[in-house]
Formats: structure tokens, sequence, C-alpha cells
């Protein structure tokens, strides 16, 4: 009995740091979580595995003191796995890698996911592509989630993603780095596409983006506003109402280089958020619906062989 007992006074404490450690099944979601946010993260193989968004660090959902401010891309839909959530991003929504030197019926690079199927002469970034994944591993922290995906050499092209998360007090912050492992240079650029809703309430006169630059109308590429909803200031959008359909504006710096950077506060409920990239911006977009707004700030990438790329966002919550 005393053999026993101390064998079990010896045991139990290494189990009980043993089970103190953080476990993540590569197929499940992950939560990062403290007083003030919850942040849940899918896993590269688990809920969407589409061929547009990134697959590393699927930050599907966001809440502060249990109100979400994160939304979806569409409403009221059976296929909601195959859409965007959340705190998507995507590489090469325009340009993705080696997919004009591919011949049709190969497969060219789509960063963070793996190999894509080439079917037809111009890239398609809402179609459905066949998909070859890439090879992923996870390494979870308390407060923070590390994903690595390592892509095939495919055409003289290869890299290494890593994509970090890190929670932060009222907010979090994605690291990225990239690396270019093969043999052509690799040119590209990535965003996050910033599905928020704050408490799911919907776009109207209540909520009010701003950004920290001018705002010029008249140098935007695409204006897409189909019910005069959307009103544009001088570095603020405001809505006069519930958009029905889709808005979308493309080039809102206007060609100038930028800080990568945007504030959403919502008036009811009087609870914000904010992004600060690392980086600046010549390309922004906007895009929204009834349930959701979508600032895009973009990365540009080019990557010699051998070369290799880090930038960050922060994002902080806040109340007014």
């Amino acid at each position: 009995m005393k053999i026993t007992q101390l064998f079990l006074a010896m045991i139990l404490p290494v189990m009980a740091n043993c089970q103190s450690e953080p476990q993540t099944d590569p197929n499940m979601t992950h939560i990062l979580k403290n007083k003030l946010l919850e942040i849940q993260i899918d896993m590269p193989k688990t809920n969407y595995q589409s061929s547009r968004f990134d697959w590393t660090g699927k930050i599907r959902t966001v809440k502060y003191k249990n109100v979400y401010v994160s939304g979806i891309e569409k409403m009221n839909t059976e296929d909601s796995a195959n859409y965007g959530k959340g705190f998507y991003n995507e590489f090469g929504i325009d340009r993705p890698v080696g997919f004009d030197e591919a011949k049709e019926g190969d497969y060219f690079h789509k960063i963070g996911i793996g190999l894509l199927k080439k079917e037809g002469e111009e890239y398609q970034f809402f179609k459905k592509y066949e998909v070859i994944p890439a090879e992923f591993s996870v390494d979870a922290g308390p407060n923070k989630l590390t994903i690595t995906c390592t892509s095939q050499k495919v055409n003289g092209y290869a890299y290494v993603l890593k994509k970090e998360i890190e929670l932060l007090e009222s907010g979090f912050m994605i690291r990225y780095q990239l690396q270019n492992t093969g043999e052509k240079t690799i040119n590209t650029d990535e965003y996050v596409h910033n599905f928020l809703a704050i408490n799911k309430e919907l776009i109207d006169s209540n909520y009010i983006l701003k950004y920290p630059f001018q705002l010029k109308p008249e140098l935007f590429t695409a204006v897409v506003n189909p019910e005069n909803i959307v009103e544009i200031g001088d570095s603020a959008v405001r809505f006069n109402g519930t958009p029905t359909q889709q808005f979308f504006y493309s080039n809102v710096t206007g060609n100038e280089t930028v800080l990568a950077a945007w504030e959403l506060i919502n008036l009811k409920s009087r609870i914000g958020i904010r992004l600060q990239g690392s980086f600046t911006t010549a390309k922004s977009n906007l895009w929204g619906w009834k349930q959701v707004v979508s600032p895009e700030m973009f990365f540009e990438i080019n990557l010699a062989p051998g070369e290799a790329v880090a930038w960050s966002r922060t994002y902080e919550v806040f109340e007014e």
C-alpha cells in the first residue's frame, strides 16, 4: 500500500501537468480565450475546405464580452461551409502563383491551400476548383496558435507559409511569414476579407467605417452601389439604410500609398474594432451586403527564390 501511495504521489503531478498543456486536434476547432475575447479558429481540414480562402488559421468567429464582432459572407445558406466567415484571408485573388503558366488540366498553387486544377483561360476567385491540399502542421499554446503550410514543388514554384495568431488583452495579432523555396519568383498579394458585423446587427445608419486617409471617389476604379445606400465622406463611409444588394468599391486609396488601417464602430452598441497593419498599401477594396461589411487591405508580395517576407495585422476591439 505504501508503495502504491508513493507511486501515485509521484505520478499524479506529472499527469496534472500533462493535462494542463493545450491539446489541439488538427481536425478540430481551436479556441483562444481571455476575460474579454473568445476567438474560434478552424484547423486546416475543418469546416471550410473550398479553393478560395487560406486554410491556415481560419478565424471563423470573434466575440468581445460575448458580443460577436465577426459576421458571415452569406445568410440563410445550407452551403455555409464553402463561404467566408470572420477573418478569412486569401492569397492571389487576381493572380494565383503559376496560373498563367499552367496548362489546362494541370495544377497551380493557391497559397495556404495547396494545388488547384486549372479549368479555363482566366482565373475566377469565386469558382470551386479541384484541390490537392498542401502539408499542414499545427503548434498550439495557451495564447497563441501557429500553423505552417508547406507546398509541393510544381512548375518551379514552392513555398512555406507560417501564420501565427496571438491573443492580446482586447484584440489579436496575425503574423505571417512566407518563404520562397522554389526556383521562380513569387508575385502575388494577400488580404483579409474581414467579414464584420457587431452584435449580429444588420448594416445600417448605426455603422460608421473610418479610414486614416482621404477618400476620393473620382479615383475609385469600380463603384457598385445599386441602392445608393453607401455614402462616401472625406475619410469615412456611412450607410443611410440596410443594403439588400451587394455593394463594392475598388481602389479606395485612390492610387496613393497609405497605412493599412481602418476602424469600424457600431453607434448603437458602442463597440468598435480597428485594424493596424505593419505595412503600407496602395490597394484597398470595400465590399458588403446587408449582414456584413468588409474593408480589405492588400499586402504586395514579390519574392525571389530563397527570399522570405514577414508582415502582420493587429486588431483591437474597444468600447466608445
